[in-house]
Order: structure tokens, then sequence, then C-alpha cells
């Protein structure tokens, strides 16, 4: 069965639902009724395992502790009811005391901006420092830090360095290590390991219940733990582009013309920007376990789909020549975008690499 375009998630902002990860809720549940709460935190982990709903969860708690009372029984964890004012106002992004921190769109060139400016954050300052409008916290999502550039990621350093009472940031972070140790350093640290199978198993029974059940175990295995991968996958025919490209794979050292200029005319079309970038993240995660082989010289590639017998072959070739493709082939992919080059011509051109280094 095809994946289909309908699968699909709320934002995190928007999304009562969050799995796979109690403990990390459970940490922040404690640290709030501990009445000593840190008021910067870090929420690292993999794209798409749930770092920004925990984030608004949170924040959704934290917003809604003044209509508790102060007599109200301690919450076993942070749900919230979607119906409930809280929750209405923080889908909606009207509620007063949050204050969200994400790339802002760029009129002038019609797409979003590729990273956070400064100006972004200088309205935070002021919005920390005012009287919270229900009487309590006030909170920040940075959603997400990495996008920080240098004169943004100083301009909140200095809040971070001497906060107001009252007032709670939460970082959301696909990579830690970028941000600055200063920033890091202020922050409580709380990371999101990769969901399991079973909890990617059930939220895609649930979510996408149209899925046959082998294009559901396919899903899990592509999607590496991380649910918005999942539903990127199913949403943009990711299952059906991934059977092309491994289809294609197994033919090497050789390759099918007119089956590769095909796939290569559908990932140039102008609209096909995510498709492309989708499909290159299948190869280079394939070309990926190709290294690995070649490294250990033993064990399994780390197929899925059925591609394990082409790679173990090509775990003939050194270490070397493998690292040297690949590093290739990611610069390569990396700079489509970036200085307007070809798709198809790039796509076609990789593929070709490889059957050239597969045939020697």
């Amino acid at each position: 069965m095809s994946d289909s375009s309908e699968s699909a998630a709320p934002p995190p902002r928007a999304n009562p639902n969050f799995i796979g990860h109690p403990a990390a809720e459970q940490t922040l549940l404690r640290a709030w009724q501990s009445n000593r709460l840190h008021h910067a935190w870090l929420i690292s982990g993999p794209r798409g395992v749930g770092k920004a709903t925990l984030a608004f969860r949170f924040a959704r708690h934290a917003l809604a502790g003044e209509e508790r009372g102060l007599f109200a029984e301690p919450a076993s964890t942070l749900a919230m009811a979607a119906e409930s004012p809280v929750f209405r106002h923080v889908a909606a992004g009207s509620h007063p005391d949050l204050l969200t921190i994400e790339r802002a769109y760029d009129e002038k060139r019609d797409r979003f901006r590729t990273e956070i400016v400064v100006d972004d954050v200088r309205e935070l300052g002021a919005f920390l420092h005012l009287k919270a409008a229900a009487g309590g916290w006030r909170v920040v999502v940075v959603d997400c830090a990495d996008d920080l550039n240098p004169s943004a990621a100083n301009a909140l350093l200095k809040l971070l360095e001497e906060p107001p009472a009252k007032a709670l940031l939460l970082l959301v972070s696909h990579a830690p290590g970028r941000l600055l140790p200063t920033i890091r350093s202020r922050c409580r640290r709380l990371t999101l390991a990769p969901l399991d199978t079973q909890a990617m198993d059930e939220f895609l029974q649930t979510s996408c219940p149209q899925l046959a059940d082998a294009d559901r175990r396919l899903l899990i295995q592509l999607a590496d733990g991380s649910i918005g991968r999942a539903l990127e996958i199913a949403g943009t025919g990711g299952l059906d582009l991934y059977r092309d490209i491994a289809g294609q794979l197994r033919q090497l050292p050789k390759f099918d013309a007119v089956a590769l200029h095909a796939l290569g005319d559908r990932l140039g079309h102008r609209d096909a920007g995510d498709l492309f970038r989708l499909a290159t993240e299948i190869l280079l995660g394939w070309l990926g376990r190709a290294v690995r082989l070649a490294a250990t010289g033993q064990g399994s590639p780390g197929s899925i789909g059925g591609e394990g017998a082409p790679a173990l072959s090509l775990g003939r070739h050194s270490l070397e020549q493998w690292l040297e493709l690949w590093e290739k082939i990611t610069r390569l992919f990396a700079r489509v975008e970036s200085a307007n080059l070809d798709r198809k011509q790039v796509w076609v051109g990789a593929m070709l690499d490889i059957a050239g280094l597969a045939s020697r």
C-alpha cells in the first residue's frame, strides 16, 4: 500500500499528546513541584522525537499554575485538556505570558529565514520584565536554539545570565554542541532519546491507520525513532521513493538509465524540494551504512527494505574510497539550494558516481 499524504500531526504548540518519554516528563514535573525550578532548560535530542511538544506541554503547565489554585492536588503528568483556556490560547499563539522565538518569515523572499536574527530576540528583555498578565509565570520557548545566529545567541545569553523572577526559558535543540558553551552552562539539560520500536508502532497505528503492516514496519526503520520524520516520510510519498531508490541500488554496479532519469525528473521538478531533500537523506544513509561495512569488514550494513545484498558486495572496496565518495556527495547535496544547482543533474551524477565505484 502506498503511503498517504493525509498523515499529519498538530504543531507542537497545539499537540495534546506526548508519547515515549515518561521519565523526561516526570523530571520537569518534579522540578516544578519542588518549588526550586531552574529558570532555563535545554531540551535536546534528535529531530522529531517530541522536544518542542514537551516544551509547549511544560509551558502550558507553568502558565496554568494560578488557575489550578493553591490547594489543588499535585498533578501526576503535564497533560492538559485541549478544551482548557490555557491550551487554546497557547495553541493559537495568543497567550499574553508566552513568547515563542523562532525563524521569522521573510516577506521579501517569500520564505522563512534560515536563522533567528537579533531582532527576533530583542523583544525578549521587555517581555520577561513585564508583570505576568495572569500574575504567575512568563514563559519563553526558543524553537529551535540551533537557529540563533551569533548576535541573537549573545542577546539571549545576557538574559540567561540575569533572569528576572518567575521567568522560564525553554530552549529546544537538535544539536546542543553547536550552541555557545556559556548558553549550555546556564541551562539544565534534558535529553530525549529516539523512540523505541513499540512506541513508534503504537503511534503509527493510531495516526496512520491506512498504512499496511509492511509499510508501517518499513516506516519505523526509516524514521529511526523520530515521529516527525515518520510523518514527513509518510506525507511526502517517502515509502514509494525509498523503494524506487533501493530498487535501483540493488542493480549495482549497473543502472536502468530510463528509471534513473525518470527519478531525476521527479526530484528536479520545481515543487519537489522536500522530496529531493528526503531522497538525499535516503541515499546518504545508504552510503553511510556502506562506509560502516567497509570500516568493519563484517556484519550487517544495517540494511532496510532488502538493500543489504548490494551493500555487502560494495564492502570489498576500501574505506578510504567510500569515505571520499560519501564526503563528495554530501558536499554536493549541501550546495544544491545555496548555489541553485540543477537537482536532477546533481542526483543523476551522484548515482553514476556510486555506480562508477561499484564497477571497479
